[in-house]
């Protein structure tokens, strides 16, 4: 497919241009922070494609404020008494110095028990946590796929999960590979079903245009409710978006 990519500064904001070999305009603006991101058909010039945007920026600014207003989470310190969030659900750290193996449990519906040895520091009980949700998540994923893969009518070569700064999934057409965002673990469950399946429908359809939109209508009805939920649910320390 050919590409092209500009950059536009319009009423003192960036805009990050996609000329592609699509039929319509589609003007995106993603949180954290708002950014904005134009797919257009390659057949619009740069000033038509500003005044698309200009005539959109009422809209733009109402996004862009509700992602500022959005909340977010503290730095942790990996100490008990901590909040911490699993499928949704909000966990009390415990923290448990022991010579015996490290690992993480749930403890009833309310604690999130941390075992580590005397003395470590925030780095490895950070990567500790890290690795349990990495676990968990790779537990959750094959009964989606088995799900998703036929009803979709596309199955990826491989599902990799990785920390992301700027999306809550990815994904390679070429390769057929699905990255998936290790925060997607502490989000109730609909969210990574709806962010596989958003991720296995672009392995159809590489843009989010009009043939997009009515795949994921036709497949998840109420998919656009559960982007709004995750969107808006509590954001990491760290700053990211879809």
């Amino acid at each position: 497919m050919s590409t092209e990519s500009l950059q536009l500064v319009i009423g003192g904001m960036p805009v990050e241009v996609r000329r592609r070999d699509i039929r319509n305009l589609h003007v995106g603006v993603y949180p954290p922070t708002g950014r904005v991101r134009v797919s257009a058909p390659l057949r619009l010039s740069a000033e038509a494609v500003r005044l698309a945007v200009v005539t959109r920026l009422a809209w733009i600014r109402r996004q862009q404020k509700s992602f500022r207003a959005q909340a977010r989470q503290t730095k942790r310190d990996m100490v008990s008494g901590e909040s911490h969030y699993f499928l949704g659900r909000r966990y009390r750290l415990r923290v448990q110095e022991t010579e015996g193996r490290p690992g993480v449990q749930l403890r009833g519906v309310t604690s999130l028990e941390l075992r580590v040895r005397p003395g470590s520091d925030v780095y490895t009980r950070e990567a500790l946590l890290a690795r349990w949700y990495r676990e968990r998540l790779r537990e959750l994923l094959p009964a989606l796929l088995a799900k998703w893969e036929s009803r979709v009518g596309r199955r990826p070569s491989e599902v990799r999960i990785k920390k992301m700064k700027t999306r809550w999934g990815s994904c390679n057409t070429g390769a057929g590979r699905v990255w998936l965002n290790l925060e997607l673990a502490k989000k109730p469950p609909q969210c990574l079903e709806y962010i596989l399946v958003h991720e296995l429908v672009h392995l159809r359809v590489r843009e989010h245009d009009d043939q997009f939109r009515q795949l994921m209508d036709g497949l998840m009805p109420g998919w656009r409710g559960i982007r709004d939920e995750l969107n808006h649910a509590p954001l990491a320390h760290e700053e990211w978006q879809y």
